[in-house]
């Protein structure tokens, strides 16, 4: 099959990060997926997304990869680092090295871990909806230099496209349905990666690697990711995931 070329990848990503309107929408795995977009799509080396709930808390929701995950961790923990920036004042946040005294003096431990896992500057842009913002898109990259201008545009444009396709389909919902349905994506933020951690045990392979054998076998079956971790946790032998790479 040939390779798609990056304007089919460009077309596929909107299409299915539109494509939200469905009863066993996964807000976890779809908010994975926006990374996984923007790091194919983008000129950087990885990307994180944090999501806020209506009563304020901020969820670590999703990252291209384990170390990303972590440091959007410890940015909730620390109180500080261009997402959370991002969320509250609902404004993108420009390219800054992480060596820049800005960086250093507004978010002192967050630029150091980011320079020590390997990253020379981050961005951040808001998922948000006129006036309404549910999170933020961190853009991080390896190599010293900001994003061209139609690279933040487009990364903007993917966040512009997630917040619509997650309001609308909390708008399906009462609001009791919705604060349900945050709860549920908590729930299944820790599910995922206790599975994921299990995996990773059981195979002796990386968490990422485990990550993505979970990630495969639900898409290729057409299941929820939160439902094939939970058996996973379960002990269901039933579930054939794909055996590492020899």
């Amino acid at each position: 099959m040939p390779e798609q070329s990056r304007e089919d990848r460009l077309a596929s990503a909107f299409v299915e990060l539109a494509d939200t309107l469905v009863g066993d929408f996964d807000v976890i795995a779809f908010l994975h997926t926006l990374a996984d977009h923007c790091v194919d799509l983008l000129d950087v080396s990885a990307a994180g997304v944090m999501l806020a709930t209506p009563q304020g808390d901020i969820l670590d929701a999703a990252a291209s990869d384990e170390r990303t995950r972590r440091l959007e961790t410890d940015s909730i923990d620390w109180n500080e680092g261009p997402c959370l920036d991002c969320l509250r004042t609902g404004k993108p946040v420009p390219d800054v090295p992480l060596a820049h005294p800005h960086a250093r003096a507004n978010w002192p431990r967050f630029a150091r871990k980011a320079q020590e896992l390997g990253f020379a500057s981050v961005a951040a842009a808001p998922l948000r909806l006129r006036e309404q913002t549910i999170g933020a898109l961190n853009l991080f990259r390896a190599t010293p230099g900001p994003l061209e201008p139609a690279q933040r545009r487009l990364g903007q444009a993917l966040a512009d496209v997630a917040a619509i396709a997650i309001l609308q389909q909390r708008a399906l919902y009462e609001q009791t349905a919705v604060v349900g349905q945050l709860q549920t994506a908590l729930d299944s933020r820790i599910i995922i990666e206790q599975a994921k951690g299990a995996l990773a045990h059981m195979r002796g392979i990386s968490v990422d690697e485990a990550f993505q054998q979970l990630r495969q076998y639900a898409r290729h079956h057409r299941r929820r990711l939160t439902d094939v971790a939970r058996e996973v946790m379960d002990g269901n032998t039933e579930v054939p995931l794909p055996a590492p790479e020899q």
